[in-house]
């Protein structure tokens, strides 16, 4: 008996080779997780059982309904001061719009709006429309939700402190539980690489796309199968995010 419990001796001209041995199944393990993780295009998880994906592709590509970010004022001029051309508003406008920028403008102007969601009709600006809407507020254009998402300073300048970008996201997944009718809705990383977070100079893509899964979870958005949530990130950034990692947690947060 004393001889089956007493520890196996490796001989010593075997215990270096043994050591190697094991490191290189670490290292390659390890290999194998970093290609995994840096190879991932597309997750799925369920919050609060709703579905949702995380993708990479073009959200213009989407079915169902499309979010699209605009600023407080949900104006329409793409001159790379109000709009830059290479934003995905400044997109939909000059590549995804089936009639004039004038239509899409009246067509705003006479939305039913919920009470609440103008703030102000009259405000002075050098260029740009003059109504305000809150953060998160939903104009319902086709199959596209135009969002009013960023802050504009005095400079024309995108803004946001955390507070505001928690509060258009809290807003902005109540007007969808409202207006999706059961369809699937898409939408991009809010806030990623256009707009200044003031403090948080150094948030990531993967931070607001926690923040943004994270919100969704307490809020009351809930889609009924087979609709969905589907989240959108381009393909020069889907390096920056750990998919893995947001799918090995619960609720993706």
């Amino acid at each position: 008996t004393s001889e089956l419990n007493s520890p196996v001796d490796i001989p010593a001209d075997y215990k270096i080779g043994a050591g190697i041995a094991f490191l290189a199944v670490l290292a390659l393990i390890h290999l194998a997780t970093w290609v995994r993780a840096n190879s991932l295009r597309e997750i799925s998880i369920e919050i609060e059982g709703s579905k949702v994906s995380i993708t990479t592709g073009d959200i213009f590509k989407q079915k169902g309904l499309k979010a699209i970010a605009f600023n407080e004022y949900l104006d329409t001029r793409v001159d790379n001061v109000i709009i830059s051309k290479a934003s995905l508003n400044g997109k939909f406008i000059e590549s995804e719009l089936k009639e004039s920028v004038e239509a899409l403008d009246d067509y705003i102007a006479n939305f039913r709006f919920d009470d609440g969601d103008i703030f102000e009709t009259t405000v002075r600006r050098r260029i740009g429309k003059t109504t305000r809407y809150r953060l998160g507020t939903i104009c319902v254009y086709n199959d596209f939700l135009l969002t009013a998402f960023a802050r504009f300073d005095a400079k024309n300048q995108a803004n946001l402190t955390m507070p505001e970008y928690l509060e258009f996201l809290i807003n902005f997944w109540d007007k969808v539980n409202k207006v999706y009718a059961q369809q699937s809705v898409s939408t991009t990383i809010f806030g990623s690489g256009i707009t200044r977070i003031k403090g948080h100079k150094t948030i990531s893509d993967e931070d607001l796309l926690k923040i943004m899964l994270w919100t969704f979870r307490i809020s009351e958005m809930r889609f009924k199968y087979p609709a969905k949530l589907t989240i959108v990130i381009h393909e020069s950034k889907i390096d920056q995010i750990n998919l893995l990692d947001i799918a090995s947690v619960k609720n993706g947060v």
